[in-house]
């Protein structure tokens, strides 16, 4: 057997790539449903309200955003002819979670020059509802347009974190007709950007040569939203109803400290390598229903988006 120049010979270094062709296998089943799921949690809710508001009007709020987690979204299906390193334990095939699933237990094993490797299979968040909070700021501006920004700080799940932040711009549209504003209704246009970063507990591997440090792996989304919303106002209340558009471009990486094989193999470089070629991008569509109730200055507004998923957003409002 031809040696490398670290010492390892050809045969290991072959092995340690199926090591890590099942581990790219393995994080696309896992972590895709998470980043889809963010992306509709990152869609819900941008627009305050249609209607034109007077010039410099600012708007804070403290929103919290409840996803519901689909059980078809929970596991998928392995078998042993998905992998060419590792076995399932004393299986040939498992139901196993994905990230937004619970905390079933199976385990991987494989042989690595003599060695046993032993693994257990990454959980879920174990979370029915995913729930985070948020802040949003909005100025009205000139000729009926609003910059509305919004942020999260690094949400903990039970299995990982999230956070999300983004800005956008609405144009009012209903302010070119007169007799639509007159009986209380209210057209818009709104295009957004934001950005979301899911991160979870992923592979921890030890071998003889050292870990692995694959043991974290990030889903980084960046969204582009178009939405349309029209509202009617019935004295305090406000109904609205939207239709939004979004394209995705998904990316992910293994992150967190680096394993000891680094001295011997870049494996986290390698892996992100191969991660990139499951980036991608997608479209979504969205409907939206929203409900935004006067007290005074304060405001609450809840809404709810539909589509592939279900996406639920209540917040409380302070309108300068």
């Amino acid at each position: 057997m031809a040696v490398t120049a670290s010492g390892q010979t050809s045969s290991q270094l072959e092995q340690i790539g199926y090591l890590l062709g099942d581990a790219l296998f393995y994080s696309e089943k896992y972590l895709v449903p998470a980043t889809d799921a963010a992306v509709y949690q990152a869609s819900a809710s941008w627009v305050i309200s249609p209607k034109k508001k007077k010039k410099w009007t600012a708007t804070f709020g403290l929103h919290a955003n409840a996803f519901f987690v689909p059980k078809s979204n929970r596991t998928f299906d392995i078998k042993n002819e998905d992998f060419n390193f590792f076995e399932i334990e004393n299986q040939t095939s498992a139901t196993v979670p994905t990230s937004l699933g619970n905390d079933d237990r199976n385990y991987l094993v494989g042989d690595l020059d003599g060695e046993q490797i032993r693994l257990r299979t990454p959980y879920g968040v174990n979370q029915e509802v995913i729930v985070y909070p948020y802040l949003v700021g909005a100025l009205e501006l000139p000729y009926g347009a609003e910059l509305v920004v919004r942020y999260s700080t690094r949400t903990k799940l039970k299995r990982g974190e999230y956070q999300v932040y983004g800005f956008g711009l609405k144009q009012n549209i209903s302010q070119f007709f007169p007799k639509l504003e007159e009986k209380k209704y209210h057209f818009a246009v709104m295009g957004m950007y934001s950005n979301e970063d899911i991160t979870f507990e992923f592979l921890d591997i030890n071998t003889q040569y050292g870990n692995l440090g694959i043991n974290q792996i990030s889903g980084l989304v960046d969204t582009y939203h178009l939405q349309f919303a029209a509202s009617k106002e019935i004295n305090r209340l406000e109904i609205m109803t939207s239709v939004i558009v979004n394209r995705s471009n998904f990316e992910y990486i293994v992150s967190g400290n680096k394993g000891a094989i680094e001295s011997i193999l870049p494996v986290q470089q390698v892996i992100n390598n191969l991660l990139e070629t499951i980036a991608e991008s997608k479209t979504n569509v969205l409907g939206e229903v929203a409900f935004r109730y006067q007290f005074n200055k304060i405001y609450l507004q809840n809404s709810i988006a539909f589509g592939k998923f279900v996406n639920a957003n209540i917040g409380i409002q302070y309108q300068l």
